[in-house]
């Protein structure tokens, strides 16, 4: 499932990052690592940006940055 998918309240642990890339590396330098929890917090009105929590912080991500996060609930 990836994460843009997600409603606010639902998320679990990040099983990969989809592509390899320079967006890849910054998204890895956010925190959004393999096997780290995740929770979609809220989604914007319109559907972009989704504010997430990782790691104890908030994050507001993209929708297409959103759609390279796979997860399982």
């Amino acid at each position: 499932m990836r994460l843009s998918q997600c409603q606010p309240g639902q998320g679990g642990k990040i099983v990969h990052l989809v592509g390899d890339d320079v967006l890849n590396q910054r998204l890895m330098e956010m925190g959004l690592i393999e096997g780290t929890a995740i929770k979609v917090v809220r989604i914007a009105p319109l559907g972009d940006p989704l504010q997430v929590e990782v790691q104890n912080y908030q994050l507001s991500l993209r929708k297409v940055e959103a759609e390279r996060v796979e997860v399982e609930p």
